[in-house]
């Protein structure tokens, strides 16, 4: 069997993707992903998932003979920052899909321009808090309001962060 192949989605390929991906996620990884029971897409919520413009709005995905198995989206939030989100169809999960997703958007994301990344994630999510302290090694997560927060800067997914990256992070300089 052929692995998956990452690619970048255009608005157009993107609706069928979203849908293949979305009908792969059972109940419970919907709400993990969408931090709310999803029984189904909304119109106008498929719309916003679908609407990339390559730029502002992007959105990776892994294919495993032409079939979706996983979608990573980037949206800018403002100047240098993006939100990204990831979900993998259940019968890929914990096999490396999540972590391909997550470096080719750094990527994409650093080819973009964008220097922080972060997202939002459900505590009980334990399977993506260990993806992201795994794919983006010293990302700030701060708990708050029942989510883990974290944040990260692009260029560490271009190189280990270095002990003065990681000092900074840990104690920023107060200018």
């Amino acid at each position: 069997m052929n692995g998956p192949r990452v690619h970048a989605l255009d608005r157009w390929s993107a609706p069928a993707a979203v849908d293949a991906v979305f009908e792969g996620l059972s109940d419970h990884s919907r709400y993990l992903r969408f931090h709310s029971p999803m029984p189904r897409l909304t119109k106008a919520f498929r719309d916003r998932l679908t609407d990339l413009d390559g730029h502002r709005h992007v959105a990776v995905v892994a294919e495993v003979v032409g079939r979706p198995i996983g979608i990573a989206r980037l949206v800018a939030t403002e100047p240098g920052c993006a939100e990204i989100a990831v979900a993998v169809v259940d019968h890929w999960q914990r096999r490396g899909v999540g972590r391909m997703l997550l470096t080719e958007l750094a990527q994409l994301a650093g080819t973009l321009c964008y220097t922080e990344l972060h997202g939002d994630v459900l505590p009980e999510n334990t399977a993506m808090v260990r993806l992201v302290r795994g794919a983006m090694p010293g990302a700030r997560t701060v708990h708050q309001d029942g989510v883990v927060h974290y944040s990260f800067p692009v260029a560490w997914a271009f190189g280990a962060p270095t002990h003065e990256d990681l000092l900074a992070v840990v104690s920023p300089v107060v200018r």
